[in-house]
């Protein structure tokens, strides 16, 4: 997708053949300064995970995979091999991107000989990421239908509306994004669509990220605070929800965002079609109680706390808008039962919330 008119991705190797660092978009500085971080070794890439400078499931585990490449380029050793998969896993608990990734890389790594990781691993990494691309363009392209559908219904003109919460757009991925790609691809359909952004407390991913890349992209969309989706659903303002997901278990059950939940409540209330765009890395199958059984992270109150932004004069200032007495609770997840959710959008097509639904589109997995 577009930033200032040129192509980029999320992460990418710079050097031929392994040689050189990689290179990710410091997303924490977004939407008020365009940053570029280098990952020297497997460190840069634990810390860039755990600090949210990349974030979203997919790009999760495309870093994790370049981490263990970085960290086999040093050393191809057993030991730093194992040392660097123990490393990544524990930087994130809640998005089984990151497993996947790891074991994917880990599986292929552990039999070769030591001098032939390295490169292998580089091109592990590469792979995650070129099928990432492909499975956001083929959700896309399912996507696309639903929102087609509900156009063909609507005046001539008038445009679809979509909320979507948090930022599940290219920035979450390696490209297209996941509930963001049927909006693109709406977008490239001449298809006339408007994108309510939630904001998305506490770091506020969809007026920062959400809103960064669809404005690049030229995308129609209006910010809102995380609290007014239900009204705009009562008074018939949203004509679908597309939201993402870190962990979706076997059964459907959605472990997204804090926040999707109330969004899917909101919208079973009003009959507004809840869909969640996932790719299949994504799918847990080894759990089916989302809520009993997914780990929800808990990160630092002081996300709740204090808040950053650009001032008048250009200077980007980080200022607390609790008492100075007053602790926070921030768990950065919850979970949305299946029986909420209208359908999930992966790559093979449209399926319903259910282990039937799953098994059906991915009957090898299941």
């Amino acid at each position: 997708m577009l930033i200032e008119g040129r192509h980029h991705r999320t992460i990418w190797p710079l050097g031929e053949g392994g040689q050189g660092p990689v290179r990710i978009i410091d997303q924490t500085r977004l939407p008020h300064d365009l940053a570029f971080v280098d990952l020297e070794g497997l460190e840069d890439a634990a810390v860039a995970i755990e600090t949210m400078q990349v974030r979203g499931a997919p790009l999760i585990g495309a870093t994790a995979a370049y981490g263990v490449a970085l960290a086999v380029r040093a050393d191809p050793s057993d030991a730093a091999l194992e040392a660097a998969l123990a490393r990544l896993l524990r930087t994130r608990p809640t998005a089984v991107n990151l497993r996947w990734a790891l074991e994917r890389v880990g599986n292929a790594l552990r039999p070769l000989p030591p001098e032939r990781r390295g490169a292998r691993a580089f091109a592990l990494a590469a792979a995650v990421c070129d099928e990432d691309v492909a499975i956001c363009r083929a959700i896309g392209d399912h996507g696309l239908a639903l929102i087609a559908a509900i156009a063909a219904e609507k005046p001539k003109g008038e445009p679809v509306n979509v909320l979507t919460h948090c930022n599940a757009g290219w920035l979450a991925t390696i490209d297209w994004g996941t509930a963001t790609a049927p909006v693109y691809r709406a977008q490239e359909a001449g298809i006339p669509v408007h994108v309510w952004v939630d904001e998305t407390r506490p770091r506020s991913q969809g007026a920062a990220l959400t809103a960064y890349e669809l404005a690049e992209q030229g995308v129609p969309h209006t910010v809102i605070v995380d609290n007014l989706g239900g009204h705009l659903m009562q008074h018939g303002r949203v004509d679908l929800c597309i939201v993402g997901t870190d962990r979706t278990t076997r059964t459907g059950d959605v472990c997204n965002k804090i926040g999707t939940y109330l969004k899917a409540l909101a919208a079973h209330d009003n009959g507004v079609p809840f869909y969640v765009a996932l790719p299949s890395t994504t799918i847990d199958w080894r759990i089916g109680d989302g809520v009993r059984e997914i780990p929800i992270e808990e990160r630092s109150g002081d996300e709740v706390s204090w808040v950053a932004g650009r001032t008048d004069d250009g200077r980007i200032e980080r200022v607390r808008v609790t008492p100075a007495t007053s602790p926070a609770l921030n768990y950065g997840f919850d979970v949305t039962p299946a029986r909420l959710v209208t359908g999930l959008v992966t790559e093979r097509g449209v399926a319903p919330a259910s282990a039937e639904g799953l098994a059906g589109l991915f009957p090898e997995a299941a």
